[in-house]
C-alpha cells in the first residue's frame, strides 16, 4: 500500500485575483478570475497553488471603498486594455486598505445548468501548481495594487496574479522561508528564485537528529533555507553522500561541488582558476614567525590606574594593549565591556555615564512596552511577531543551560534572555531574531546581571555581527573568501591539499565564523576570546587570523593522515571544547607579526587586516582619541569591529591567485 502523502498548507490567502485577456469568445475580457492561492508543504517538497473560486466576477459590477471609506466607486474596464480605472476622480491614499469589507460581486447568471460546467471549465482552466524548485524569477508590478508574474525555469506561461486586497508582500514573506528571494542585477521589479540542493537539505534534516548538534535542531521544517546554512559545521556522512553521490565511487570534479555548494549559499563565489581581478603573484616568504608570550588577565585595581578623578578612561592605547595581551579579571568585566562595546564612550566622565544609562533605560523600557502591550488577538494578525517569539523561546530554551546563571526550571536568567532578544525585535525589526543570535547574547548577560546595560552591549556587539545574520548572509561569505586567502598566503601547501579534496571553501569554518567561536570553546574561553577580539588589535578581523590557528594546528594531522572530504568535516566538528585559547591566542597574535612583517604582501591581505588604514596614519583600533559612540549603521564583515569602516569593493580585491 503507497504511504499517504503528509501536507501541510503554510501560507493561504483569497481574494487573488487573475484578469483575463483571452479573445477566444469574446466575453472574458470582461472577467476576473477570483481564486485563493496557497503554500503548502508536501512530504518536504514546497508547492505553489492557485485555484479559482466557485464564482467568476465580472468587473463591471465590481464596487470598491473610497479612501474615505463612507463613498462606493464603481470598477471599469477598458476593452483591450488590462489596466483599470476608478470613474471617480478620488484615489484611494493606501492602495492596502482598498476594498476591505468594501467588495460586492455579482454572479453570472446560469441557464440549463450550463453554467455549472462552464464553472467548472474555467476553474480548471485558470488553476495551476508548480514546485518552488522549479521556479525562476519573481516579478513585482504596481498598477493601483500589487500583481505577481512567476517565471518557471521550463518557461512555462503563467497568468498574473493581481492583489486587490493586500497580501502580495505576506505571501513573498511565506515564500522566503523556503528559498532566497534576490533582487536582480539589472531589473529591482524582478527577484531571483534560489533553493537549496534538495540532497543536501535532506541531509542536512538528518543531522539534525543528533541532539548535540549546533545552532539547530527544530528549525529545519519551519526555516530550511537558514537552517541549511546554519548546519555547514557538522557535516559528516550525509553531505559527503550529497556532494558526491551514494553510488559513485570517484570524486566530481571541484567545479561541479563548487556549483552544489553554490546552491545552498548563493552567491558564494568559489573560484576554481584565475580570473581578471586576482592578484597574481608568486609564492612569498613570510620568515620565521615570532614567538609571543601572554600575560596575566587585568586585575580591578589595576583598571582604577586608567581612570581620572572624574571617570574619564585615560592611556586607553595602552590600556587596550594590556587587555589583548591577557584579557580582564571577571571582576572588571562588566564595566569594561561597555566601553569595548562602543557602549560608553572612552572620554566620558561617571557622572555622563548615569545620564547615559538613565536615557537607554528609558528608551530600552519603551522598546519593550511595544512588545509587551500586544494582545492576542494583534499577535495572531501579526505572523512575523508570532514567528520571532516562537523561534525565541525554543532558542532560550535550549542556550547555555548548563551554565549556573541559565540552568534549572523557571530561571530569571532565560527571562531576561528571552524579553531582551524580543525587544530586539522591536529595535530592528528588519532583522528580528535569527537563531544563533542567542548565543552571542548568553555570555553578554552573564557578566552584566542586568537587563538594560545587556541589551545596549547586545546592540552594539551586533552592530558589528549583523551581515552574518542577514537573508543574504553577505558577511559570511566575505569572511568565508577572506580565510581563503589568508591561509593561501600562510600555507599554501596545506590549501592546496585542501583543494585537493573539495574542502578548499573553508566552510566547516562556518560556525566558528557565524557566532565568533561561542561552541568551539567553554564558556569562560569564550569570555575571554571576545574581550580581546574587541580591543580591534593588532589588526583587522582579527578572528580570521584565530581561524587560521586553529588550522595551523590541525594541518599536520589532516594532511599526514591523508584526510579526505568527509573526515576533514568530522575532523574540525570535534574539535569542540577541547581547544586551548590561550595557545590559540598566542599563536594567532604570531601569525599577525609574521604577516606584518612580510615586505612584499599582497594588498588584498594588507586590506582584509587593515594594515593601509594604519599606514595611512589613523588607527582603527583606537576610538579612545576621540569619543566613541555605539555605532548606528551596520557594519560590513571587513570593518575592524568599532565602528570604523573601510571601503571592501568587490569580492575580488578579497582574492589573491598564488603561483608556485
Amino acid at each position: 500500500m503507497a504511504e499517504e502523502t503528509v501536507q501541510k498548507v503554510v501560507f493561504e490567502h483569497e481574494g487573488v485575483f487573475i484578469h483575463s485577456s483571452s479573445d477566444e469568445d469574446g466575453i472574458e475580457q470582461d472577467l476576473l478570475v477570483s481564486g485563493s492561492l496557497r503554500i503548502v508543504d508536501k512530504d518536504g517538497e514546497i508547492f505553489v497553488e492557485y485555484r479559482p473560486l466557485e464564482d467568476t466576477v465580472d468587473p463591471s459590477n465590481m464596487l470598491c471603498a473610497g479612501k474615505d471609506s463612507s463613498s462606493v466607486m464603481e470598477w471599469a474596464q477598458c476593452p483591450g486594455d488590462r489596466s483599470h480605472q476608478l470613474l471617480e476622480t478620488q484615489q484611494s491614499y493606501e492602495t492596502e486598505w482598498d476594498m476591505v469589507n468594501a467588495v460586492s460581486f455579482k454572479r453570472r447568471p446560469c441557464t440549463n445548468g450550463e453554467g455549472s460546467l462552464n464553472h467548472s471549465h474555467e476553474r480548471s482552466r485558470w488553476a495551476f501548481t508548480f514546485s518552488v524548485s522549479d521556479l525562476r524569477s519573481i516579478t513585482v508590478k504596481e498598477e493601483g495594487w500589487s500583481f505577481l508574474l512567476f517565471k518557471l525555469k521550463d518557461s512555462s506561461p503563467l497568468s498574473a496574479l493581481h492583489f486587490h486586497q493586500g497580501g502580495s508582500r505576506e505571501f513573498l514573506d511565506s515564500l522566503r522561508r523556503f528559498a532566497l528571494l534576490s533582487e536582480a542585477p539589472d531589473d529591482e521589479t524582478c527577484l531571483l528564485v534560489s533553493t537549496p540542493n534538495k540532497a543536501l537539505s535532506q541531509s542536512f534534516e538528518n543531522l539534525l537528529d543528533d541532539n548535540n548538534f549546533g545552532l539547530v535542531h527544530q528549525k529545519f521544517r519551519k526555516d530550511p533555507y537558514v537552517t541549511t546554512l546554519g548546519s555547514f559545521s557538522k557535516v559528516t556522512n550525509y553531505i559527503f553522500d550529497a556532494f558526491r553521490g551514494t553510488e559513485e565511487q570517484h570524486q566530481r570534479p571541484p567545479e561541479e561541488v563548487a556549483d552544489l555548494l553554490g546552491e545552498v549559499i548563493p552567491g558564494l563565489e568559489i573560484n576554481q582558476q584565475e580570473e581578471p581581478g586576482f592578484e597574481v603573484i608568486t609564492r612569498i616568504d613570510l620568515g620565521a614567525r615570532p614567538q609571543v608570550t601572554r600575560r596575566e588577565p587585568l586585575s580591578a585595581e589595576d583598571w582604577t590606574k586608567y581612570q581620572d578623578p572624574e571617570g574619564r578612561m585615560i592611556k586607553i592605547r595602552h590600556l587596550k594593549q594590556v587587555i589583548f595581551k591577557g584579557g580582564l579579571c571577571h571582576a572588571v568585566r562588566k564595566e569594561a565591556w561597555k566601553f569595548l562595546l562602543g557602549y560608553f564612550p572612552w572620554d566620558s566622565t561617571l557622572e555622563e555615564r548615569k545620564a547615559l544609562q538613565r536615557n537607554k533605560t528609558d528608551e530600552y523600557f519603551r522598546m519593550k512596552l511595544q512588545w509587551k502591550s500586544v494582545s492576542e488577538e494583534q499577535e495572531r494578525r501579526n505572523s512575523r511577531l508570532r514567528d520571532y517569539r516562537s523561534l525565541i523561546e525554543k532558542d532560550v530554551n535550549r542556550t547555555d543551560r548548563t551554565n549556573r546563571f541559565y540552568e534549572g526550571i523557571d530561571n530569571p536568567g532565560l527571562v531576561l534572555l528571552h524579553d531582551i532578544l524580543m525587544t530586539y525585535c522591536m529595535y530592528d525589526f528588519d532583522l528580528g531574531y535569527v537563531q544563533g543570535m542567542s548565543d552571542l547574547l548568553s555570555p553578554i548577560l552573564y557578566v552584566m546581571e542586568n537587563e538594560v546595560d545587556a541589551f545596549w552591549c547586545f546592540v552594539s556587539f551586533m552592530d558589528q555581527m549583523h551581515q552574518n545574520f542577514e537573508e543574504q548572509m553577505q558577511g559570511m561569505k566575505t569572511q568565508l573568501i577572506q580565510l581563503s586567502t589568508l591561509l593561501r598566503l600562510l600555507d599554501l601547501a596545506f590549501w592546496n591539499y585542501l583543494e585537493s579534496q573539495d574542502s578548499g571553501y573553508l566552510y566547516f569554518c562556518f560556525r566558528w565564523l557565524l557566532i565568533r567561536f561561542k561552541r568551539e570553546l567553554s564558556f569562560q574561553d569564550v569570555l575571554r576570546l571576545w574581550e580581546v577580539m574587541w580591543t580591534g588589535l593588532p589588526c583587522q578581523n582579527f578572528h580570521l587570523l584565530v581561524c587560521c590557528a586553529i588550522l595551523d594546528s590541525e594541518k599536520q594531522k589532516i594532511m599526514e593522515e591523508n584526510y579526505g572530504f568527509n573526515e576533514i568535516l568530522k575532523h574540525i566538528n570535534e574539535l569542540s571544547m577541547k581547544l586551548d585559547i590561550e595557545e590559540i591566542l598566542q599563536k594567532a597574535e604570531g601569525i599577525s607579526l609574521q604577516i606584518r612583517s612580510c615586505k612584499d604582501l599582497p594588498e588584498s591581505v594588507s586590506n582584509i587586516l587593515g594594515f593601509h588604514t594604519e599606514a595611512s596614519g589613523s588607527d582603527p583600533t583606537d576610538p579612545g582619541s576621540r569619543p566613541a559612540p555605539r555605532p548606528a549603521q551596520r557594519q560590513d564583515a571587513c570593518s575592524n569591529g568599532h565602528g570604523h569602516l573601510r571601503e571592501t569593493g568587490s569580492h575580488n580585491s578579497c582574492k589573491v591567485a598564488f603561483i608556485s
